[in-house]
């Protein structure tokens, strides 16, 4: 049974007429993939390829595409370029290695740019809050364009994982260059901040400078001066230390103006000399006059003496009365 059916797959099929028919697009699983498939695909199949039985076996739409003849035989995926699967992406990098123009790399580096984004943000988490993830980018982005142009895809690197090193390398060079604190005094920082991390979990305590010295191995003299270079390293900006507890709050706000007129002040000036008036308008005429006299044209009791004609001592009784008089009538008018 066996033979004979082998014997009927190897016939070619015939029609009424003993004409023989070309093969249709049915599939067969007893009939090998190799008499299904043009003679044409067999002979464009790249070395390696696996054989009719193999690919019989990878799935019936493989195997109906390869006797259709529709399309070349399904080809083994693309070889992943640098860091992206993208043919497009592919294609780009091989035509920007032939040929390195300007416009060529502006694409990738428009293609790789949220690598940009994704190293400042994890840069910038440990930074102080006046530096601007804005700037870490712009530095990142020199650094892409460098990893574009140093990149060599023949040593089998994904291009992701060689572009973030160099990213972030730009962004902390350019932080350096910017600091001015030595790095030196930076490094010094960050030892005397552990020391006091290890004494206050091994003492349950704020430790003492002569504990302090004796885990950094210097004398305290020596701490001392550390302590003075590390000032420069402890600079706040005066805009957080305002803006401390409150929901928001500008310098501008707390600074005071001492040339600034108070309108407030203005008022009350106003309205206290509002209440004097009214209140020397009820004086009498001798006692106005004392009151004049003495407060506004800034003459003596003896000199005003000699004005009304009466003694210094009557001139000092009427002031006395004058003055009552207003202190009655001003407390007067503040109780209403």
């Amino acid at each position: 049974m066996t033979a004979e059916l082998r014997a009927t797959s190897a016939r070619p099929a015939c029609d009424q007429a003993g004409r023989p028919t070309l093969p249709t697009s049915r599939t067969d699983d007893n009939v090998p993939a190799e008499s299904k498939e043009p003679a044409a695909d067999r002979g464009a199949r790249p070395a390696g390829a696996p054989d009719g039985g193999a690919a019989a076996a990878a799935g019936e739409a493989t195997t109906t595409a390869a006797v259709t003849g529709d399309g070349a035989q399904a080809s083994a995926p693309p070889a992943r370029g640098p860091g992206d699967g993208d043919s497009a992406i592919q294609a780009l990098w091989r035509e920007f290695r032939a040929c390195p123009e300007q416009r060529l790399r502006e694409r990738l580096v428009l293609h790789y740019a949220p690598l940009v984004k994704y190293v400042a943000g994890r840069v910038g988490t440990g930074l102080p809050t006046h530096v601007d993830v804005g700037d870490l980018i712009q530095s990142g982005i020199f650094g892409l364009i460098d990893a574009i142009e140093k990149f060599e895809p023949e040593r089998g690197l994904r291009f992701e994982t060689y572009a973030m090193q160099r990213i972030r390398g730009a962004i902390l060079d350019d932080l350096r260059s910017q600091d001015w604190v030595p790095r030196v005094v930076r490094s010094r920082a960050r030892e005397v901040e552990r020391a006091l991390e290890r004494l206050g979990g091994r003492l349950r305590r704020t430790p003492t400078d002569n504990e302090v010295a004796e885990e950094l191995g210097i004398t305290l003299d020596e701490l001392r001066d550390l302590y003075s270079q590390l000032q420069l390293t402890s600079v706040v900006a005066l805009e957080d230390l305002v803006a401390a507890g409150r929901e928001s709050g500008s310098l501008v706000d707390t600074l005071p103006d001492d040339d600034a007129i108070d309108p407030v002040a203005v008022l009350v000036d106003r309205d206290n000399r509002r209440q004097l008036a009214e209140a020397i308008a009820q004086l009498t005429e001798r006692d106005r006059i004392v009151v004049s006299l003495y407060y506004f044209e800034r003459l003596t009791l003896a000199e005003i003496g000699r004005v009304l004609g009466v003694t210094e001592s009557r001139v000092s009784q009427l002031h006395t009365r004058a003055v009552l008089r207003l202190r009655a009538r001003l407390t007067e008018q503040a109780g209403v």
